[in-house]
């Protein structure tokens, strides 16, 4: 298999995650976990399911998230076999195994009900998944362009602090994102009304849902204030590297929108359909944030090591 097709595969393997990602968004958001009833791999006792609308978005994720772990294995098969990159391999074979950790998970939660934490754990490891799969197509498209172990020489290399920087507001992110997850599965989101206040005060009485909804918000504007930090090194301090660069720019750009995306599913609350539009939005943000802030920490690892060839390459 060439390098091209490598590429194109890893693409295709991105892109299905990606619809992967958008559909549980979608079962979660119109209440369609259940659509297919306590059962699994069966929907409603067949494998054709009826055409009810609960049902068939149910399934339909199904569907997509089978093709998904479908392609992430072929992806992790054909880098085994043709590619010599351990860094692509590793994006793949977490690509396939957050895939299934998640699909067992959401067979588990259909099979019999779960708490919100464990609801929210579930929406965590698709979100590796799903920037894993992110990660592989960023590094084979960089690699396919670049003079491979050689410009991991070239490049100048990054202080360990910026890599210590970069990781910690990683973490962080998939905190915060965990929290954000166990607001929706709560029913926590309208615990806060109005934005950025929460209910007309700056600090609120923090019982139940309201709580969760506050202690979600200043953990979200606590992580753009990170991110902004992280990007301004990123951009002052690497000028001779792009790369490093502009995903530090797409990173806070990201983070920024995911804000407005957040406050947009408040004022969204009142209009069913426009909640679901606004929290997919959300997701596929913060879900694309992750992606990107776990790829410059891998990069940024690269290059805080001794300027030498890696020959296990």
């Amino acid at each position: 298999m060439s390098a091209k097709q490598l590429k194109w595969l890893s693409y295709a393997t991105f892109f299905v995650m990606f619809f992967a990602t958008v559909g549980g968004t979608f079962v979660s958001k119109t209440g369609s976990g259940l659509g297919c009833g306590h059962e699994f791999p069966l929907c409603h006792g067949k494998f054709v399911p009826a055409h009810t609308v609960e049902s068939l978005i149910e399934y339909s994720h199904r569907l997509v998230s089978g093709m998904a772990g479908l392609l992430a294995l072929a992806t992790v098969i054909a880098f085994w076999l043709y590619n010599k990159r351990r860094d692509l391999r590793v994006y793949a074979v977490m690509t396939l195994v957050f895939v299934l950790v998640q699909a067992v998970m959401g067979a588990l939660a259909v099979i019999k009900d779960q708490s919100s934490a464990i609801k929210a754990l579930h929406f965590g490891f698709s979100l590796i998944a799903f920037a894993s799969s992110l990660m592989l197509a960023l590094g084979i498209r960089r690699f396919s362009k670049s003079k491979g172990d050689l410009e991991l020489v070239l490049l100048p290399r990054v202080s360990i602090a910026f890599r210590n920087l970069t990781w910690f507001t990683t973490i962080y992110c998939y905190v915060v994102v965990y929290v954000g997850a166990y607001v929706s599965h709560t029913n926590s989101a309208g615990g806060c009304s109005g934005w950025p206040l929460c209910n007309g005060e700056v600090i609120p009485e923090l019982t139940g849902g309201v709580g969760i909804a506050f202690i979600h918000r200043l953990a979200a504007l606590l992580l753009f204030i990170m991110i902004a930090t992280m990007a301004h090194f990123a951009y002052r301090k690497h000028e001779g590297n792009r790369e490093v660069q502009m995903l530090g720019v797409a990173a806070v750009l990201l983070c920024l929108m995911q804000v407005f995306s957040g406050a947009g599913i408040i004022f969204a609350l009142g209009n069913g359909e426009l909640y679901v539009f606004a929290a997919l939005l959300h997701n596929l943000l913060v879900s694309s944030l992750f992606g990107v802030l776990c790829y410059l920490s891998v990069r940024v690892w690269q290059l805080s090591k001794p300027a030498v060839i890696n020959r296990t390459h």
